[in-house]
């Protein structure tokens, strides 16, 4: 079985459909894509294979949760995190469309505060591209110290006065807009992050059966939005902490009707800058949730909703994890299971198969 996921799904993505509609063979979409995997290995000394899938039965009792409980764990994927997922996708689409004649991306932008950089940093040192990273102050000194080996433009941004929203992502779009190519995992400023991310729900698919729920931690969106289209029958609980939840008051706006293209006309009504975000699990900290209309689409079609957890329950999950587990996950990558404790699934006859993504590793343990 090929455990690449990029080649093993590859009909799947919508950069294959160079190759479907025949300006492309196969045998040149997959030079293009193991090419690029070599140069991955090469930078991280590992390449993009499928992640594995444990049972969490010994967690899952020791927080007194009736539920079968699964985890996706990504923290040893490349860069440390799913993201680069997601960036494989962007990088493979930006290659095929520059085999057919697109302009080259001469440099790439990026604004993150963790993961995404690290997975954006190590495609790109593989793209041999230049990537400007753009991160807030606190940005954590070991992801931005990796950055700077592998060769990116870190940029530590401050709030300029009368500033509304996040620096950092601010400065990525005036880099944008000076000539840098999007290289983000948000899909609002690069569309093809889904295409990788996707890869991620297929594999979960392929490796265990008649999933009943998802919670999924929630930063800009993109991650919980593409697994949910790769796992489409799945209740979707999309999770952010009480310090920062965006997400969940457009959800509370958009209620009881649901009218998502009144939304997607006017889109400020619902969504703007949460001021002040703060939470243990920082990397959820984007104060908008950039893909939140398709996310909220998905998590409405599914029957699912999106659900705050409080502070208390955020630390108690990444306590948990480490506990019961023997994942290396992130405050960040396990937020998603304090979404869990906060509301669980109602107890039921038959034990709902209930997953979790555990998906960044804890880079505190290197400090």
């Amino acid at each position: 079985m090929e455990l690449n996921p990029f080649l093993r799904y590859r009909d799947r993505l919508d950069s294959y459909e160079a190759v479907r509609d025949g300006r492309m063979s196969d045998g040149q979409w997959v030079e293009i894509v193991s090419t690029l995997d070599a140069a991955v290995r090469g930078v991280e000394g590992h390449g993009f294979e499928q992640t594995p899938v444990t049972n969490a039965t010994a967690l899952a009792a020791a927080a007194g949760l009736d539920v079968d409980l699964w985890i996706k764990a990504e923290p040893h994927n490349v860069g440390g995190s799913h993201k680069a997922r997601h960036l494989m996708g962007v990088a493979i689409a930006m290659l095929v469309e520059e085999a057919l004649g697109s302009p080259k991306a001469e440099r790439l932008a990026i604004a993150s505060c963790g993961n995404a950089a690290m997975g954006a940093g190590v495609i790109a040192a593989a793209m041999q591209r230049p990537l400007d990273v753009f991160v807030p102050t606190w940005a954590d000194a070991t992801v931005v110290s990796k950055l700077t080996e592998l060769g990116s433009n870190v940029t530590p941004s401050e709030r300029r006065d009368g500033e509304v929203g996040d620096p950092a992502y601010l400065r990525f779009r005036e880099a944008v807009d000076s000539g840098a190519r999007a290289f983000s995992v948000q899909g609002t400023d690069t569309p093809t992050t889904f295409d990788g991310g996707r890869t991620l729900g297929w594999e979960l698919a392929d490796q265990l059966d008649d999933i009943d729920a998802l919670y999924i931690q929630v930063g800009g969106g993109a991650l919980a939005t593409a697994v949910s289209m790769a796992v489409p029958d799945a209740r979707l609980h999309p999770v952010q902490a009480e310090g920062c939840a965006p997400l969940r008051r457009a959800w509370d706006l958009l209620a009881p009707d649901f009218d998502f293209a009144a939304a997607a006309a006017n889109p400020d009504a619902y969504m703007w800058a949460w001021d002040e975000p703060q939470s243990f699990a920082s990397g959820i900290l984007d104060d908008v949730t950039y893909d939140w209309l398709p996310l909220l689409q998905r998590t409405h079609a599914t029957g699912g909703e999106p659900i705050v957890a409080p502070e208390t329950l955020i630390v108690q999950a990444y306590d948990m994890a480490h506990a019961h587990t023997d994942i290396p996950v992130c405050s960040t990558g396990a937020a998603g299971l304090g979404g869990l404790l906060t509301q669980p699934p109602a107890p039921s006859a038959d034990q709902e198969r209930v997953v979790l993504l555990f998906t960044g590793i804890d880079r505190s343990q290197d400090l």
